[in-house]
């Protein structure tokens, strides 16, 4: 072919609709061992975000920011009681976060919602003397890493 779409590669600006930029993560869900305990710290984190409430069912609760949403559900077909990073799959999530002074405000405020500092020793540095980001484990194993902005 000769410089038709196809060989132009996927658009990073977004469809002539206005619909998201190919590759955008469009959505994650976790699988949780019990959704009232992941919802009592996920919910915080993610409202404190920017995210937005979006679905809500019996099995599952998921919120959105922008194109992208992260969802929770208690599935049935759960295999084990607990996350382990450690293994094959998925290791952590991070995100964003606009200053240090909301990340440190955050990190402060997360044990009153089931989260623990990882790294403690280290923090905020645990990802590198350049690396200004805090990193919190659920009580069900799962980590987060918040990354203040400027942060490389």
């Amino acid at each position: 072919m000769n410089g038709g779409p196809a060989d132009e590669g996927p658009s990073t600006t977004g469809s002539v609709t206005g619909g998201p930029a190919t590759g955008v993560l469009h959505h994650v869900e976790i699988w949780v061992p019990d959704l009232h305990r992941a919802i009592t710290g996920w919910q915080w984190l993610l409202t404190a975000l920017g995210y937005a409430e979006y679905q809500n069912w019996s099995d599952g609760r998921s919120w959105r920011l922008g194109d992208t949403y992260l969802v929770l559900e208690q599935s049935p077909a759960l295999s084990a009681d607990r996350h382990d990073r450690r293994r094959p799959g998925l290791n952590h999530l991070a995100f964003h976060v606009e200053s240090r002074a909301l990340l440190d405000a955050l990190v402060e405020q997360a044990p009153a919602h089931g989260w623990t500092l990882m790294f403690a020793d280290r923090h905020p540095f645990a990802g590198g003397e350049q690396h200004y980001a805090a990193y919190l484990e659920d009580k069900d194993g799962f980590e987060v890493e918040l990354v203040a902005s400027g942060a490389s």
